[in-house]
């Protein structure tokens, strides 16, 4: 296919256009999709590339690897921007051209397991924001620390994103039925029950105290001029206070996500039901939590695994052995 910058760029816009009509993605994933598009044209027209197709596109991912040298998972996330971008001009466009011969398998992502907070650690975070609380210099920051430690609970009581805490309105609690309606990824909704009395209670002193604020919008949880706190104002409320709790320093608000997970886990709690629970599309990424679900593999082995019912004479002399 003849490579044209200008005609690319038409393609890109009715392409980003179609996402956000028929798949009803965030503006942040649509944003991600436009910015790994943008890079590859711009990386072709100053290339002076005349044709796009498998040996310009392998080009382009070669570069990546070797002279940007970006990690496997950035480069597995533009291929797929990429890939669905190619089919989308295929199938609208009517190129019918082959751009690809290689598949994601190509960038194989290192496995990185959820990293987590200790009980202890949860506990002194959650203690150390109702400190603050207790004892705020004045009624106004008082205010402010009952909204952070609701902000801190919900974040944890029902592991939820942060942009999904942020996009928390008034209207999506339920206070009779202890509920939330979540708005996950792809504008898909969950209903989550609330289990702790106590998270309840302080959320619904906090809808009391709200509307002291010169309210600005819908938003459940906002800032001091009223208008709806965003994900990185949480995410500075959230470093603030792990400061403050002395916790682990790399600590981000996802850790209390991972925590809930695997708690859940530990717990007993079925893995279907925990995905539906965190709002994955696959089991295949609630899954990893089983990989640190410490306690439930030591029950697991204890009690089935085949070893602990054989007992040998020798078994006893054990000592001898060591």
């Amino acid at each position: 296919m003849k490579y044209i910058y200008e005609q690319q760029k038409t393609y890109l816009t009715d392409f980003i256009n179609s996402l956000s009509l028929e798949r009803n993605l965030s503006e942040k994933t649509l944003y991600a999709y436009k910015s790994d598009l943008v890079c590859l044209l711009t990386w072709l027209d100053e290339n002076r590339y005349d044709s796009l197709n498998t040996q310009s596109i392998s080009d382009y991912f070669l570069y990546l690897q070797k002279d940007k040298k970006l990690s496997p998972r950035s480069i597995r996330r533009k291929y797929v921007s990429i890939k669905q971008f190619f089919y989308y001009i295929n199938t609208e466009k009517g190129i019918n051209e082959i751009f690809m011969k290689f598949s994601s398998r190509k960038f194989q992502l290192p496995k990185s397991l959820p990293r987590t907070l200790s009980k202890a650690e949860i506990n002194q975070l959650i203690s150390t924001v109702s400190r603050e609380y207790w004892s705020a210099p004045s009624d106004f920051y008082r205010r402010l620390y009952l909204r952070d430690m609701c902000i801190i609970e919900v974040l944890f009581c029902l592991g939820l994103r942060i942009g999904e805490v942020a996009a928390l309105n008034i209207g999506d609690y339920d206070s009779v039925e202890a509920s939330f309606l979540i708005h996950g990824k792809g504008n898909k909704e969950r209903l989550l029950f609330i289990s702790s009395i106590a998270v309840n209670q302080k959320l619904q002193k906090w809808i009391r105290t709200r509307k002291e604020f010169n309210i600005q919008d819908d938003a459940l949880f906002v800032n001091k001029y009223g208008k709806r706190l965003s994900i990185y104002s949480i995410e500075n409320l959230f470093y603030k206070y792990r400061e403050l709790a002395h916790i682990n320093s790399n600590a981000t608000p996802h850790y209390l996500r991972h925590s809930f997970a695997t708690q859940l886990l530990n717990n007993g709690a079925d893995i279907r039901a925990v995905q539906e629970i965190l709002g994955h599309s696959s089991i295949v990424t609630t899954q990893i939590y089983t990989e640190v679900s410490l306690k439930r593999k030591r029950e697991v082995l204890l009690n089935c695994n085949g070893r602990n019912f054989i007992n040998l004479p020798e078994d006893s002399m054990v000592d001898e052995w060591l």
